[in-house]
């Protein structure tokens, strides 16, 4: 990310610390975020969307309804995430708003990126193979892949509401168009 970028983040997090939550800390946000991530994506790769209704907005558990179920095997396999293979973690935007009856909201973007051994063919765009492991002999070969996911966590901080984070957004590029 930018330098501007960075000290922006941050200065949301200080907002977010002095105004919304005083015990927040990106750390341990990003902790629960990367547990979510896994969770999420196991559910979706295994059609279980039911169990996402606490989890996921309304909105986007409508749309999740209608893309897995036309999706091919092997991209549904992609969307899992072990939480062991998240290779790398960052946030992308934060926010903070006030909807027009004075409701307060932060909302935080994450991207991961992943390793996942799903069997997709070969021009699946937008993905990288960055790993042939050989295990025993030369003919046998697993592939990895390296995948990414953004996932929008939002929060209502206003009095009285919640203390709970739900995904207003789920994004698998290339996986979930």
């Amino acid at each position: 990310t930018s330098p501007i970028a960075w000290l922006r983040t941050r200065f949301y997090y200080l907002l977010i610390r002095l105004y919304f939550d005083h015990e927040f800390s990106i750390e341990e946000f990003t902790r629960g975020a990367k547990q979510a991530f896994s969770v999420v994506s196991k559910l979706l790769s295994q059609r279980k969307l039911d169990l996402l209704e606490e989890l996921v907005s309304a909105e986007v558990l409508q749309v999740l309804k209608e893309k897995i179920s036309l999706l091919p095997d092997s991209h549904r396999d992609a969307l899992a995430a072990d939480i062991d293979a998240i290779m790398y973690t960052t946030e992308g935007d934060v926010r903070i708003y006030y909807d027009d009856d004075g409701r307060k909201f932060v909302s935080i973007l994450m991207c991961f990126w992943y390793l996942n051994g799903a069997n997709l063919p070969d021009d699946v765009p937008g993905q990288a193979k960055v790993f042939q492991i050989v295990f025993g002999d030369e003919n046998t070969k697993e592939k990895k892949h390296l995948l990414t996911a953004n996932y929008e966590f939002q929060r209502e901080f206003t009095e009285g509401a919640k203390p709970d984070w739900t995904i207003t957004r789920i994004e698998h590029p290339r996986l979930l168009e």
